[in-house]
């Protein structure tokens, strides 16, 4: 799963991608370099970041997404919004990618009239205020049991469990030794049945690692570990990878599934 965010001020690559055409071109270049498919976002889920009005981000991602499946790309939408996942599923997109983790009930009936694949990511709180102390009992069954639960009421609303990936939410409202731990222990998320996807790309928990909290590398330097971390997931049983450096990504997954 390629990155496409249409944003102005994501953690990575904000305002790159923010022109309708440089998105596309963009997507199409992920499509080359080997992603299978391209999650287009108009909204900032970095720590901190403020939300945007539908409007606001159905402007940025629509005309993005139109382009991109006319042109063969396979598209996700990543977005919290009902009515941003159901207009960018009538032009073409095949999955809804929620880091709300489905949590509005009006989005699950979305995903359900869609007919769409549907990605529950665990956040603790929202993106303004994951980041304020976050602590868990036992990190990886605390996230675990809450991706399950949501997981059985998407089922229960009309989403069939085959169409249902899951994702911990590496980053989101976790402290370094959380997000560790369930890299550590992600076979027993896997062990649910349900595929899980890990996004692990360029976060700030691997400059925090590899340099220190006070200094962590900068976003420009953090390939290595989130190759390394990437690959650990595969090896783990992580069925979908979304990652900014595609063609690296796209290379080590090949790699390690020669060998399998």
């Amino acid at each position: 799963m390629g990155v496409l965010n249409v944003t102005p001020d994501s953690f990575s690559d904000g305002g790159q991608f923010l022109a309708h055409q440089a998105a596309i071109e963009h997507g199409l270049r992920l499509k080359e370099e080997g992603a299978d498919l391209v999650d287009v976002g108009g909204e900032s889920t970095r720590p901190g970041a403020e939300p945007v009005s539908a409007k606001e981000e159905l402007r940025r991602v629509l005309p993005v997404v139109e382009a991109l499946v006319v042109q063969g790309v396979m598209v996700s939408i990543d977005t919290q919004k009902p009515e941003v996942a159901q207009q960018a599923c009538q032009a073409g997109a095949g999955v809804v990618n929620d880091v709300g983790g489905l949590r509005d009930s009006a989005m699950r009936k979305v995903c359900s009239d869609a007919g769409c694949t549907v990605c529950i990511m665990h956040m603790r709180g929202e993106p303004r205020t994951m980041q304020r102390e976050p602590s868990y009992g036992d990190v990886v069954a605390d996230v675990r049991d809450w991706l399950l639960a949501q997981a059985q009421r998407a089922e229960a609303e009309g989403i069939p469990g085959d169409r249902i990936w899951l994702d911990p939410g590496i980053g989101f409202g976790k402290t370094v030794a959380h997000n560790l731990e369930l890299l550590r222990r992600l076979n027993e998320l896997v062990a649910s049945g349900y595929p899980t996807l890990v996004g692990v790309s360029r976060k700030s928990f691997i400059g925090k690692l590899l340099g220190s909290e006070a200094a962590p590398l900068p976003v420009g330097e953090r390939l290595e570990g989130t190759l390394a971390f990437q690959a650990w997931a595969q090896t783990q049983g992580a069925r979908i990878i979304r990652a900014h450096d595609v063609l690296a990504s796209r290379r080590v997954i090949d790699s390690l599934a020669a060998l399998a």
